[in-house]
């Protein structure tokens, strides 16, 4: 009975929020952009406080809108966040709870980590029975585009089966083949030039899209595979940031070490500088040509990541600090992310709010902000976010959930998360044991006060089993061959050695003769 009722408190709190059609005279659905950066971390741009970072398109994009200082992505890793935004689910809902192409149950020990739990199964396409905000917004009329890095399924799954009309670079890879410079390997995205920037080149295929359909209403997912891994950038880029990395002084050690791996301390990777000011110079090229097709005052904008950024694992990018962690971890550093909304007829440029936000809320919201029909059957963990673009408040506390009964490449572990009232409590499936944090006072996740509150975590714990056992959430299992000594000598390994190649990487790129290979990977093209 009691599961029942908070059913349909829950269901009745969405409904609530989520109204029926507004009437409005002579109303013009707006044309909405929506950009999605892969691996972008919360504090990787100006305008949330990077000092090294130069982002000046995505900040001035950012004060001429509503920014959530609370938004948060669906997931701690790719493929999970990217389908919720398009369903509007929770992760545990839809079932994409790792990135797709990720090893399971018994699959996992070729992984030699010798960790102690198999990870659990997931769902490895979009589910076709979803509607997604690309379907629901091609029924109303709009044309739809998608560029980019898709990840949620192979042929029979891709953009162009999930309601975007027209697909440039969508395939089932999560980084891309080839790197950031052509030639690449993209069957969706033909290669033109030598040595063309691919991150250029989708805010490009964007614009052009735009421009032919001006006159009429578009949805266009620009969906970058920057900032994602190979970090890749040209000389001149890296030069700069380089020199400014040096202007700013070097701190000896950039690493400390996690529970699982060394983890970046300080945002000085020159790579990186290189490839996120890039990504900027993108967002500003389809910015600028909003405006030159005459669109800008009519075009809602959107601007998110999907995880928080790499600052374990894969190419240690940039550091989250001071949130901790990063991408594939359970922390702060893991989920936190830039969160944007530009909706120009309401007149909030430069507005916050510190309500917690979630990625599965963007899907009911342009739906409300284009003055559709919302899909409550759809997007069952998402409210829109109407009232707040409006100055209003919304008075409600839900929670929000996250799931990841996996490993993470960057050293996350198996656990899942509710966040309610200010409160964070972090479930771990490997002891049972868990983690409680205030909001946003130890919002580093550093400071764990379940022993003084220990009532909030039991009430918490108890409705995120209740909701995990609702969804049908799948969990990871014991590994029977799991072997305590192999575990202990490859955390020495990693503490022995791979903490010192790491420091090492760090200062070479770091050098003033710094080189990667001999063509700047491909940047510098021979001409035959």
């Amino acid at each position: 009975m009691i599961k029942v009722f908070r059913s349909l408190l829950l269901i009745s709190v969405i409904l609530f929020f989520n109204c029926k059609k507004k009437e409005v005279t002579n109303y013009v659905n707006p044309n909405i952009l929506f950009i999605l950066v892969d691996d972008l971390g919360y504090h990787d741009l100006g305008i949330t406080g990077s000092t090294f970072y130069e982002t000046p398109y995505i900040d001035q994009l950012a004060n001429q809108s509503m920014m959530f200082t609370n938004g948060y992505a669906a997931s701690r890793v790719c493929s999970p966040s990217r389908a919720s935004i398009l369903t509007g689910k929770f992760t545990a809902r839809h079932g994409i709870t790792d990135w797709i192409g990720a090893k399971t149950g018994e699959g996992w020990r070729t992984r030699n980590r010798h960790d102690k739990l198999l990870p659990a199964d997931y769902v490895r396409a979009l589910p076709k029975k979803d509607v997604t905000i690309a379907e629901a917004l091609k029924e109303n009329g709009y044309k739809t585009f998608f560029a980019g890095k898709w990840h949620l399924g192979g042929v029979g799954s891709y953009p162009e089966d999930h309601g975007f009309d027209i697909n440039i670079g969508g395939i089932e890879a999560g980084s891309p083949r080839g790197g950031f410079f052509s030639p690449w390997n993209n069957p969706k995205l033909p290669n033109k030039e030598k040595g063309e920037n691919l991150t250029k080149r989708l805010a490009e295929e964007t614009v052009d899209f735009i421009s032919k359909h001006k006159d009429s209403t578009f949805f266009a997912f620009l969906s970058f595979y920057a900032v994602h891994a190979p970090i890749q950038t040209t000389e001149g880029k890296w030069r700069k940031y380089r020199n400014k990395a040096d202007s700013m002084g070097i701190a000896e050690k950039g690493y400390v070490m996690e529970r699982v791996l060394p983890i970046r301390q300080v945002q000085d990777n020159p790579i990186y500088g290189g490839l996120v000011e890039t990504m900027d110079d993108a967002v500003g090229i389809v910015l600028k040509a909003l405006e030159a097709n005459g669109v800008a005052d009519n075009t809602i904008v959107v601007f998110t990541s999907d995880n928080g950024g790499v600052a374990s694992g894969d190419h240690y990018a940039t550091s989250n600090l001071p949130l901790r962690g990063g991408k594939g971890y359970q922390w702060e550093g893991g989920i936190k992310a830039p969160f944007f909304i530009k909706v120009p007829r309401l007149n909030n440029a430069g507005s916050k709010t510190d309500y917690p936000v979630i990625a599965t809320d963007f899907y009911p919201t342009l739906l409300d902000l284009s003055d559709l029909h919302l899909k409550e059957e759809q997007h069952l963990d998402g409210i829109s976010l109407t009232p707040l673009l409006e100055g209003k408040d919304i008075n409600i506390n839900r929670p929000l959930y996250w799931h990841y009964p996996h490993y993470g490449n960057q050293g996350g572990e198996p656990t899942s998360v509710i966040q309610q009232n200010g409160w964070k409590l972090i479930h771990y499936w490997e002891d049972g044991h868990e983690e409680l944090y205030k909001l946003p006072s130890t919002e580093h996740d550093t400071l764990n006060v379940i022993t003084q509150h220990s009532e909030i975590a039991t009430n918490l714990s108890g409705n995120l089993m209740l909701w995990l056992k609702e969804v049908n959430a799948k969990f990871p299992t014991k590994d029977t061959e799991y072997d305590k000594a192999k575990a202990e000598r490859r955390k020495l390994n990693t503490i022995n050695r791979k903490w010192y190649s790491l420091e090492k990487n760090r200062m070479d790129m770091l050098s003033k003769d710094f080189q990667p290979n001999e063509n700047w990977w491909k940047t510098k093209v021979t001409i035959n």
